[in-house]
């Protein structure tokens, strides 16, 4: 076993959003979802559903803006 193989996500309740349609296998987070509950692919239904899933960082940090200078080309 190697270390990587070791590390495993916490895995957390998460609350999404699925595809009515059988045959159609989309899912997506309901925190990351339109407001109109339209499956992307097939625009079939969705249905609110539970999934396991590691979590996810919604907020990336961005870095102070450098004020520009003259000098800057």
């Amino acid at each position: 076993m190697t270390a990587s193989e070791d590390i495993k996500p916490v895995l957390t309740p998460t609350k999404i959003l699925k595809c009515r349609n059988a045959e159609c296998k989309v899912w997506v987070r309901d925190e990351f979802a339109s407001t109109e509950q339209t499956c992307p692919i097939c625009k079939g239904p969705m249905i609110k559903s539970i999934k396991h899933l590691p979590a996810v960082q919604n907020k990336i940090k961005r870095q102070p803006r450098k004020p520009k200078s003259e000098f800057d080309i």
